[in-house]
């Protein structure tokens, strides 16, 4: 009984750190699904906001511009998500004097210029407002300079030179900024000697050109090319425009990253926990020897230093591992359907796993055998399967206490595991003795006679490849005795065998 109960002790304490570490990564998983599900959101939006322009008539050609700008404030607020940020960027449709194309919650503003070469989409960008005014009077406006200003919250013509977009960052196409720059420093060189009012416009350009959304903490959108926003804006006015068609999807996006360290801070926990389950036993037996003999037994502390060793490092281990591998279950990572597999069945997997990793390692090292491998195999099934029943149990009784609770059930389980396989096998064992079976290979059915009744029979052995050297030895001298005669009559000796456990599940013959 107390075997029993040992057993079922050693193999809740090799088992509780990945139980535990399975129940946080489960915590972890679950805020990693939101997560997963605030990234999806805004992909979701992505997409519906460029397919939106389904069916527009506008040519290509004049719409890329209008997708520019919903392609940069959609994939900054994905690349925003992805790093759990909560910056976003809205396409504010606006067509007011000198509106901006797409704002943001962070303080910058930003305008978008998608046209035909770098100089053009550069020029745009730097047009003052009196070229806008003379713009107006082109194509039929009736209003006059003063009019025109004061309509639009201007009170000085001191403003005429000033760009229309100041304070705005100028995003226009990536393959353009090259070509823009050159145009806007040539610019800036040229009116500086003829007209030193206008370089305000284009050297206000300059500092502010770029060809992405992006803030003060990393958070950007992807930049696009003229040719890229013309294919956008086909397959936009298609209604067939696909987020991971362009490599933005939530398995393309998100790293790891969150889930490997939840997983260390998880594996700490298991091997505190295996830590102490495991030293807890060899500090109670210094203790008892202590007060039976009254002295500290060296053999003790070597126990319980070699047991903290081993025991916080598996304990990391598993409990890593568990942690890791729920993480990724209830965030999605492996699929819907492991969203709602069990914390307590992952730690219970992870366990044996481990378990039966380490057993074959002595069975390579000849440490164990084929047949010890596998009987610990359907041991270490059965107890974890009582264990995963009574810890559920557990944590229904105590649902105040969900982790506790069945942590309190998985150790009575593994106990009563225990004491139940080891009835269980002393019967099978008996019943294999009776009769020849060997279960399966789970037991080793040995039918070599022992030594000792082959010795007493009078058959003679011999060891193959054995070398024995010859020795000396000098002749000797001895007197002679007598010895009186004696008849011993003849007998008949018999030696009953009988079948018997003669190692673990190995069962041979016995005198």
């Amino acid at each position: 009984m107390a075997n029993g109960f040992a057993e079922g002790y050693e193999f809740f304490q090799k088992n509780a750190g990945a139980l535990l570490a399975a129940f946080q990564g489960s915590d972890v998983g679950t805020a990693r699904a939101v997560y997963v599900s605030t990234v999806e959101d805004e992909i979701s939006a992505l997409e519906k906001s460029i397919n939106a322009f389904f069916g527009d008539h506008t040519p290509a050609k004049q719409l890329k511009g209008d997708i520019a700008e919903f392609w940069h404030a959609g994939t900054f607020n994905v690349n925003a998500a992805v790093n759990e940020s909560t910056h976003k960027a809205f396409v504010d449709r606006s067509t007011e004097f000198g509106s901006v194309d797409v704002s943001s919650n962070f303080g910058e503003d930003f305008g978008l210029k998608y046209y035909a070469t770098g100089k053009d989409s550069a020029k745009q960008q730097a047009i003052s407002v009196f070229q806008r005014f003379m713009v107006y009077q082109r194509k039929g406006g009736k209003d006059g300079l003063e009019k025109f200003l004061a309509d639009r919250h201007y009170t000085s013509e001191d403003v005429l030179n000033d760009p229309i977009y100041s304070g705005q960052i100028r995003v226009i196409p990536k393959d353009q900024m090259e070509a823009a720059t050159i145009w806007l420093k040539r610019m800036i060189a040229t009116e500086g000697a003829r007209r030193p009012e206008q370089v305000k416009r284009y050297q206000d350009t300059l500092n502010l050109l770029r060809d992405r959304l992006a803030d003060n903490e990393g958070n950007e959108s992807i930049p696009l090319s003229k040719e890229d926003a013309e294919k956008l804006a086909v397959l936009a006015k298609e209604g067939k425009f696909k987020a991971e068609d362009f490599d933005i999807s939530a398995p393309e996006l998100l790293n790891l990253e969150m889930v490997v360290k939840a997983s260390l801070k998880a594996g700490l926990s298991a091997a505190i926990i295996s830590l102490v389950l495991k030293v807890g036993p060899e500090i109670f037996k210094s203790i008892d020897y202590l007060i039976k003999n009254g002295e500290i037994d060296g053999e003790h502390f070597r126990r319980v230093g070699f047991a903290a060793v081993s025991g916080s490092s598996e304990g990391f281990i598993r409990g890593s591992v568990a942690a890791g591998i729920t993480a990724c279950c209830k965030a999605g990572v492996l699929g819907e359907v492991m969203k709602e597999v069990s914390p307590g069945v992952i730690g219970t997997i992870v366990a044996i796993t481990m378990n039966t990793m380490k057993n074959a390692y002595q069975v390579a090292i000849g440490k164990k055998s084929r047949t010890e491998l596998a009987n610990d195999l359907v041991r270490d099934m059965f107890i974890s399967s009582s264990a995963l029943v009574l810890g559920c149990v557990g944590q229904v009784v105590l649902h105040q206490l969900p982790v506790v609770g069945y942590m309190i059930g998985s150790f009575v389980g593994s106990v009563v595991g225990s004491f139940i396989y080891n009835t269980g096998y002393k019967a099978a064992i008996s019943f294999c003795t009776e009769t020849g079976i060997t279960l399966f290979g789970l037991v080793d059915q040995d039918y070599k006679l022992p030594e000792d009744i082959i010795e007493e029979m009078g058959l003679g052995t011999f060891d193959f490849d054995s070398f024995s050297a010859e020795t000396f030895e000098p002749e000797s001298f001895s007197f002679d005795t007598f010895e009186a005669e004696s008849i011993q009559p003849d007998t008949l000796g018999i030696t009953m065998l009988k079948r018997g456990v003669i190692g673990v599940s190995r069962i041979g013959y016995v005198v």
